[in-house]
């Protein structure tokens, strides 16, 4: 199984998780092919190579690709047929993908091609497994893929690298170029074979990377919406009433049922929130429909998390190679290149699935950020939390908070461009023979982008929720705030303070909101607010 011993992450191709992808792309974990995955390689290659002896026509195999894909190739130009595929498909432009995700496509790569579908041979998944190890990591333009045939401009700039082409930079941070970068390992430069180049590249693995660690970061933000919504309910003396369970059994959507739990164990011990038949009747939509909010997008971003855990594990290239032909349709039993083996062309680079899921949670993120800014402008406009105005104590000498929440509402708002979907989109290439292809790619890229803006703006909503119950506390004669909050939002408030002290006066707040910006991304805010 594909699992974290220590630090090393075995592919198997069959039991990759985004937490494995998480820790070789951002930890370090060290990698290698697990000893079943090995055989299917070699079996897979010998199948390939009982293709080509054959002399038939097969695509990808002794065929040209796309439109020319009618084109036959003669035996003695194979190899230089790989390596024109990799030269000329690495067309990508734009901002460089960061060093976490080109790792991550690395990773999923190989373990795609573990899966022993797709024909390639060890000694090039060996030479990606080292580049990972040794940290050596292929410079990677972030534009140019349309997600069908998956992602084939920066695969492959990524597999130009193991050819000793390309840039790359080294564990060190020095940029080099593809040979180099691998001498400097004491690596060696491969020489591709038939069907090596179109095994690189033909996949989803760049939408899929850009997507696994887009979702573990959204779960990151969606349990710290919750929390900051909680420590505002607090500040604005909420009201319990709303998390009642009772009336979330009434409509048992399990995201929702989840959310108000959660703010319920948030909030345990709280002095400052009400209950039934204390203070108002009910609370604005922004705080007394949490769970219908959160937890639509919860379960929104557990569908995209589905989605990328099944792509993790699944062969995504084309042709596919087949050992044993047991499940083909009745009149499809015994064709092929014999000996029990099948190479079949289908679809399934075609990233239509991810496109949509990562659509969805791009919307479902834009969403806590729409709500999370709301909940901020309520603590910062006296009409509506009773408190003085943007959080000063001199207001008008002092503009406290009042950009902070420009800043949120700015996120936000920029959120909305990026939540229109990529997956409705399609534009036809190589000739219209990739009529219709997904812009995966493009939707997880916008994903990660809604991912760390609503982060930003749910980290301004806990420096301005710490603000308000600084001040409640002055107002309500409250010696000790910590004391007076939940349990959990006693520990968030804490830790808030541990990283950003109280303002006392008006102070430049961009490292205010970086800091908390990054104890969400790390995780501590999770970790602080976990039930103990």
């Amino acid at each position: 199984m594909a699992s974290i011993h220590g630090k090393t992450v075995a592919f198997d191709g069959q039991s990759l998780t985004i937490q494995d992808v998480v820790a070789i792309a951002r930890g370090g974990a060290r990698v290698t092919i697990a000893s079943d995955a090995r055989e299917r390689v070699n079996a897979s290659r010998r199948a390939i190579e009982t293709a080509l002896a054959s002399g038939r026509p097969t695509y990808g195999i002794n065929t040209g690709f796309g439109r020319l894909s009618e084109v036959a190739i003669a035996p003695d130009q194979l190899q230089q047929l790989q390596l024109n595929l990799i030269l000329s498909h690495a067309a990508a432009v734009g901002p460089e993908l960061d060093r976490d995700v080109v790792r991550a496509a690395m990773a999923l790569r190989v373990n795609a091609l573990c899966r022993g579908e797709s024909g390639i041979r060890l000694e090039v998944l060996d030479l990606l497994c080292a580049c990972l190890n040794y940290g050596i990591t292929p410079v990677v333009p972030s534009q140019g893929s349309l997600g069908a045939s998956g992602d084939l401009a920066p695969l492959a700039h990524i597999a130009l690298v193991l050819l000793g082409r390309g840039q790359a930079e080294t564990a060190d941070g020095r940029r080099l170029q593809g040979a180099a970068a691998l001498a400097s390992a004491g690596l060696t430069p491969v020489v591709l074979a038939a069907k090596e180049g179109l095994a690189l590249i033909n996949g989803t693995q760049v939408m899929t990377a850009v997507g696994s660690l887009a979702t573990h970061d959204a779960w990151q933000v969606i349990a710290a919406a919750n929390a900051a919504a909680a420590l505002t309910m607090e500040a604005l003396n909420g009201k319990r009433d709303a998390m009642d369970p009772r009336i979330h059994a009434a409509r048992p959507h399990p995201g929702q049922v989840a959310v108000a739990r959660e703010m319920l164990r948030l909030l345990d011990g709280s002095q400052l929130t009400r209950g039934h038949g204390e203070g108002r009747v009910q609370d604005a939509y922004s705080l007394r429909c949490v769970p219908q909010v959160h937890g639509a997008a919860t379960d929104a971003l557990g569908y995209a998390t589905d989605v990328i855990t099944r792509e993790l594990n699944a062969t995504t290239d084309n042709p596919l190679v087949f050992l044993d032909d047991g499940d083909a349709p009745p009149g499809d039993r015994g064709t092929g290149i014999g000996g029990g083996c099948d190479v079949i062309s289908g679809g399934n680079f075609h990233g239509q699935p991810v496109s949509i899921a990562m659509d969805l949670a791009a919307i479902a993120m834009s969403t806590i950020a729409n709500i999370s800014e709301r909940r901020t402008e309520r603590l910062v406009n006296p009409d509506l939390s009773g408190l003085p105005a943007f959080l000063t104590r001199s207001g008008g000498l002092e503009s406290g908070l009042m950009i902070a929440q420009y800043t949120a509402a700015s996120l936000a708002s920029e959120n909305k461009i990026l939540a229109s979907p990529a997956s409705v989109d399609t534009i036809p290439s190589s000739a219209n023979q990739e009529d219709h292809v997904s812009m995966g790619t493009t939707a997880a890229r916008k994903l990660a982008r809604v991912v760390s803006q609503t982060r930003q703006v749910v980290a301004i909503e806990l420096l301005a929720g710490a603000q308000a119950l600084d001040l409640r506390a002055e107002l309500d004669g409250i010696t000790a705030i910590a004391a007076a909050l939940g349990r959990s939002t006693s520990r968030l408030y804490q830790l808030i303070r541990s990283a950003v002290p109280a303002m006392a006066a008006d102070r430049e707040l961009s490292p205010d909101i970086i800091a908390l910006d990054a104890l969400i991304a790390r995780g501590t805010v999770g970790r602080a607010i976990a039930d103990c």
